[in-house]
């Protein structure tokens, strides 16, 4: 059975997804958990997917530790592409074997754990590294910039917390798999830029504004003529 989840980070459809999985009794075996591409680059990916299905039967998982719930906002950030196949699997077991919570070594978890444990450093050091500059924009307004690398996917996590920590009114980051801008605390997703496209450390102001346009000026017209 194929399942379709809407993008890399789509927690929301694996919950939607996994409950009504289990509530047909449907083994991780027969599972296979297929990612497709946003179709709208600037698709917000914490927003839930309008063709989520409602009134699930939550019986099943509810019985299921919050500290899954929480390993599972991390494991999906990460880019092993066989994550969303372990963390049902998990869940799957949870549900038809009590006693897994209470094995310390029990590998599907200590493979879970690893995975959350790569992405909190992964964000850790995107937060310590990042390094933003500040340039103008078109309209000579001030604009903050900066780009990076993160080994997993990783970016939706640390924006909401640049937007409360950076002093600067207007910003934008890019990495190779998303960007995202700030405007007045409001989080903006486009998409990515190359690696070998990415402006360096050391990029003049028309590097980074060009970048900055190539990103997110199609958006901007196209708002302009909705």
């Amino acid at each position: 059975m194929q399942v379709k989840l809407a993008g890399q980070t789509d927690l929301a459809g694996f919950r939607s997804e996994a409950r009504q999985l289990l509530a047909h009794q449907v083994p991780p075996e027969e599972v296979q958990w297929e990612l497709e591409p946003p179709g709208d680059p600037f698709t917000d990916p914490q927003l839930p997917q309008a063709s989520r299905p409602r009134n699930v039967a939550r019986a099943a998982t509810a019985i299921v530790p919050a500290s899954f719930t929480r390993l599972c906002e991390f494991v999906v950030l990460h880019r092993d592409v066989a994550r969303f196949s372990l963390l049902y699997r998990l869940l799957w077991r949870l549900v038809h074997e009590p006693n897994l919570r209470n094995d310390p070594l029990d590998a599907d978890m200590l493979q879970a754990q690893h995975m959350a444990h790569a992405v909190r450093r992964d964000i850790h050091k995107m937060k310590a590294n990042l390094r933003m500059h500040a340039i103008r924009d078109g309209l000579d307004q001030p604009l903050e910039v900066g780009c990076y690398e993160p080994a997993h996917h990783v970016i939706e996590a640390v924006a909401p917390w640049l937007a409360k920590r950076l002093a600067a009114a207007r910003w934008a980051l890019f990495t190779p798999e998303r960007s995202v801008r700030c405007e007045e605390g409001q989080l903006l997703f486009g998409p990515g830029v190359p690696s070998g496209e990415l402006p360096g450390n050391d990029a003049g102001e028309a590097q980074w504004l060009d970048c900055y346009e190539r990103v997110f000026a199609p958006h901007d017209r196209s708002a302009a003529h909705a």
